[in-house]
């Protein structure tokens, strides 16, 4: 009993071991607190606390966890930066913004050539801004889990007259949930993304003028729609996503796990190789998960897709998609970027259509274009690869139409709000679409038009 009591009595002694915690509150600012004490978790009591500039996390081991709510004031910065460093935990904490932000400018929490950083219970709530909630660039195995980013959105100008093959910009409902470019190693894994302020309705369209092309090239781009050209409207104003994995020849090796996603545009963005997407929810969003712009060797499974309103699951050679370049004189080789080795298993989509867009999308009218539940399309441009190797396997489309469902208050009892359950882009002879298809085993109630608009082996 005796040597007992001399352990305990030592261990508490001993600053390492001390049940007190250091708060950020003994210090003139929780930036003093960091300053103070390198490599030191501290804690961030409950309250508010705020701010007027970011708050800089740079030396290995350091953190912040507790109950408290940082609340920045300053509309162009970001809440907190971690940079340069590894082995940082933030965990627990409240990140917001004041009221008067809108929108903000700036990730709410934004992690840079960093590695080994662990988020975790974290909330990030009303950022409102065109910036990632949390966004996480150039850097390694870092995890995100458990943590909570609500309505994230807010009202932008989405400006793409930098690019010659757009050239036009125009009003939108914004803004991205958790961003990751460059980075290797990303664990993105049983948090909650949720968007329950700014809904893509009719009565928003009209109230923020959604859809307005705001800027005019003296050309019209390759890839601007013929409707912006014609109308200066585009119907595409809902932009942004729950979570996108983007910067195709740099990131790589990521897992999007468990995640559940509300009122997105996009739920799920790859433009990434070597991800595994699995046992995700996204209920209502304009897409369900995308794969483009050279995306590689991915795994899209078990999956729960609900009232989507335009594509359940995008495949699409995007613009920065391109073929193997042999090196020449005076200029190196360089890899090819495909959309390529992909596989679609065992994932569910239902009450398709029934979402908050429809209006936009396939209920326009008969002929309107989109309404997929799995849709795999051409190349955008002549020089980009085509889309090929894709398996898609065990997989159900399910016509919830037919069984009723409520819409406003009342059971609507109906066909299906698909065109087609798999739609394959696809011309005889024509070098531009998907290459190697193959389909098995998956269980899809027939479209508005059919089951599907190519006769594949394996699907009936």
């Amino acid at each position: 009993m005796r040597i007992l009591f001399v352990l305990l009595f030592s261990i508490a002694a001993c600053p390492a071991f001390s049940a007190r915690a250091l708060s950020v509150t003994e210090y003139p600012s929780i930036q003093a607190a960091i300053n103070t004490n390198p490599n030191v978790m501290l804690f961030v009591p409950p309250g508010i606390h705020r701010i007027e500039g970011a708050i800089h996390l740079t030396t290995e081991g350091s953190g912040l966890y507790g109950p408290g709510t940082i609340e920045q004031t300053a509309p162009g910065s970001t809440i907190i930066t971690v940079e340069n460093t590894a082995l940082v935990r933030i965990e627990g904490i409240t990140l917001t913004r004041s009221p008067a932000l809108e929108p903000a400018r700036g990730a709410g929490l934004f992690i840079h050539n960093s590695k080994l950083v662990e988020i975790s219970g974290v909330r990030v709530v009303d950022h409102h801004a065109r910036d990632a909630a949390i966004e996480v660039r150039n850097s390694r195995q870092v995890t995100i889990r458990d943590s909570l980013i609500r309505n994230y959105k807010c009202i932008a100008i989405d400006d793409r007259t930098a690019s010659p093959l757009y050239g036009y910009a125009f009003r939108a409902i914004d803004g991205t949930g958790i961003l990751v470019s460059g980075s290797t190693g990303t664990v993105i894994e049983s948090n909650r993304i949720i968007e329950d302020r700014l809904l893509p309705t009719r009565a928003a369209m009209e109230q923020y003028k959604l859809g307005e092309v705001t800027i005019r090239p003296d050309e019209k781009g390759k890839l601007m729609p013929q409707e912006a050209w014609d109308k200066n409207y585009v119907s595409n104003w809902h932009q942004g996503s729950a979570i996108v994995v983007t910067s195709p020849r740099d990131t790589h090796h990521t897992i999007i796990r468990g995640n559940y996603l509300q009122n997105c545009a996009q739920g799920i963005d790859i433009h990434s190789d070597h991800v595994v997407c699995t046992d995700n929810i996204v209920d209502h969003g304009m897409m369900g998960v995308k794969m483009t712009h050279g995306s590689r060797n991915i795994i899209v499974a078990n999956n729960l897709l609900t009232h989507i309103d335009l594509w359940g699951i995008l495949v699409n050679p995007g613009a920065a998609s391109e073929h193997a370049v042999a090196a020449t004189e005076g200029s190196q080789a360089k890899a090819g970027n495909h959309d390529s080795g992909i596989t679609i298993t065992n994932n569910q989509i239902t009450d398709y259509g029934y979402g908050h867009e429809y209006w936009n999308w396939g209920g326009k009218h008969a002929d309107a274009g989109g309404s997929r539940a799995i849709s795999l399309m051409g190349k955008q441009l002549e020089e980009n690869p085509n889309l090929s190797d894709i398996l898609i396997q065990g997989n159900m489309v399910y016509d919830s139409g037919r069984d009723g469902v409520m819409v406003d208050g009342a059971l609507v009892q109906e066909g299906p709000r698909y065109r087609f359950a798999l739609f394959v882009e696809y011309a005889p002879d024509d070098q531009h679409f998907p290459k190697n298809v193959r389909v098995s085993d998956n269980l899809f109630h027939p479209g508005r038009e059919a089951v599907s608009n190519v006769a594949l082996p394996g699907l009936e």
